[in-house]
């Protein structure tokens, strides 16, 4: 048998030495056409190119066609990728308001321990100019633009004062400059005790440092008597593949595997193992995710799994199991590129076996058994592949109503809390402060005449079919019947929100202490109303 070796791999060497001769002609060919159609174009057009934005255009159709994730970072962009994908700029550290473009930029919420708030900048006072330049006619993206800028360089702010401070009244205008720095949103936005034994620690992301923000989470909770620790990756889109490594390695020995890399380059090709002496490789874990779970948050919350180290209890993740690495291109250009997949200890893969099965959120649609295979954990459990991490216990979240969603995205619910602010100088503490029955009945007097779509999800879904009926001509035929219902399910909006008073006060609520308190008192206002977590409380923390 021997002797067919040399044929049949001098066979594959040549074919795979043809393909790739094949890959460089058809790529030489279409970069000769482009070039031959850019001159021709520019030679014979009748009007002047916009070559600039033909070419942008024309790159992002090119990479729109290969996956999601593979995207082109052209220079003056840098500063909105930098944010994107490391959760830092230079500025202030503040959120703008803007209600409209011809009135003043509002300070909606200033960052704990930023320039911003150092230097005295609160919610609700509003900027009159930047640098001298009226706030008046600028778009809150501009408005954003000019107060960010180079750390160490000063902006200077004239600012209206919500309220009376040291040596300003109420009202009064004043000059503030402010120095910028380099503002980083950490990642470990919250952490605390749960009770007397329950350690949690929500993390929104992955990027530079992370790990280390987690290990001291760990270790200070350890301290405060901590014997069960909950993991929050709930939402978390994921960020550096080596953070997710180091996370893991704070639970499991050293030297274990935690992802391993296949691309076309075998450079992609390389296994990530734990490098450092653990934190605590014996306390109980339990892991949320759901669909907004995804990338690094799928590495931790899979390896973990694989490793049958913690409970992952939520939803299905996301099903993005792809790495994208960052390449230089001409003119400070960056090429953010997908170059391998990544597979979890157990050799699976999360990522979604196509892009086009996928829900309105994004994440992995469903699979039937009958496409993936199966993967044994390190105690033989059965787990599989095909599109993201199956929980160990399926706990769904909440469902909100449509007019709750509504509230939050039409922005009301923000507006009340700045109008909420204006008028109280300060509330209890965090765990002390409930919006009374009085001060929601303000509330709906507020929303009340505020235009957005307050229509359940059954008038929403009505007013479609009557659309169905009026082109097919059938609405006449069944005027009687329609109206009846539509008596039934048209709900007046103070009605509604009254009716939903339970679901929507949990946002208010959030939205007020984040003014007062800054932004981890609103996630301990989350944590109050959240049903899943307490749901995961009753469940087995170890598997």
């Amino acid at each position: 048998m021997k002797r067919y070796i040399i044929p049949v791999v001098f066979f594959l060497a040549v074919a795979t030495a043809q393909a790739q001769t094949s890959q460089s002609f058809t790529v030489g060919k279409w970069i000769e056409v482009h070039n031959a159609v850019l001159k021709e174009l520019s030679r014979s057009y009748v009007d002047s190119l916009p070559v600039d934005r033909m070419e942008r255009a024309g790159i992002d159709a090119m990479l729109s066609s290969l996956d999601p994730y593979t995207v082109y970072v052209p220079e003056e962009e840098q500063e909105n990728f930098t944010m994107m994908i490391g959760k830092s700029y230079g500025g202030i550290g503040a959120i703008i308001y803007k209600p409209d473009v011809q009135g003043n930029v509002i300070i909606n919420e200033p960052y704990a321990d930023s320039p911003a708030a150092r230097n005295g900048l609160r919610c609700g006072d509003e900027i009159i100019t930047i640098d001298g330049e009226s706030t008046h006619g600028l778009t809150s993206q501009q408005a954003s633009d000019k107060m960010k800028g180079k750390p160490g360089t000063t902006v200077v702010f004239k600012v209206k004062k919500l309220r009376a401070g040291a040596t300003w009244a109420a009202g009064d205008v004043i000059e503030v400059p402010v120095v910028r720095e380099r503002i980083h949103l950490p990642d470990v936005e919250y952490y605390g005790m749960l009770n007397d034994t329950t350690g949690y620690i929500y993390q929104s992301g992955f990027t530079e440092g992370v790990a280390e923000a987690v290990k001291n989470a760990v270790l200070s909770l350890k301290a405060q008597g901590m014997r069960r620790l909950v993991l929050d990756l709930r939402g978390n889109g994921g960020g550096i593949m080596q953070e997710a490594v180091s996370i893991v390695g704070l639970f499991v020995p050293r030297g274990s595997l935690v992802v391993s890399s296949k691309g076309l380059d075998a450079r992609s090709n390389e296994e990530y193992r734990t490098t450092r002496e653990p934190v605590d490789t014996s306390i109980p874990i339990i892991v949320m995710v759901d669909s907004g779970s995804a990338s690094a948050s799928e590495i931790v919350s899979g390896a973990l799994q694989d490793l049958d180290r913690a409970t992952i209890i939520g939803g299905k993740t996301y099903g993005k199991g792809l790495i994208q690495s960052v390449r230089p291109l001409p003119y400070d250009g960056q090429l953010k590129v997908t170059t391998g997949k990544y597979y979890t200890p157990s050799g699976r893969c999360v990522q979604a076996i196509d892009y086009a099965s996928r829900n309105d959120d994004g994440s992995v649609g469903h699979i039937p058994d009958s496409l993936t295979r199966e993967f044994k954990t390190a105690r033989g459990r059965t787990v599989r592949d095909g599109g993201g991490v199956t929980p160990d216990h399926i706990v769904p979240a909440h469902n909100y109503s449509r007019i709750t969603y509504s509230l939050v995205y039409s922005g009301i619910i923000e507006q009340y809390a700045l109008e909420y602010v204006r008028k109280h100088e300060s509330i209890p503490a965090v765990e002390d402060f409930r919006l009374s029955d009085a001060e929601y009945e303000d509330f709906i007097s507020f929303a009340r005449g505020k235009e957005f779509d307050s229509r359940s999800s059954a008038k929403a879904l009505f007013d479609e079919m009557k659309k169905s009926l009026d082109r097919d001509g059938l609405t006449e035929t069944a005027s009687a019947e329609l109206d009846a219902l539509d008596k039934v399910i048209n709900i007046d909006k103070e009605t509604f929100l009254r009716l939903k008073k339970s679901e929507i006060v949990q946002f208010i609520e959030e939205e007020i202490v984040v003014r007062y308190y800054f932004q981890a008192a609103g996630i301990r206002i989350r944590l109050r109303y959240d049903d899943q977590l307490r749901e995961a409380h009753t469940l087995p923390s170890a598997v």
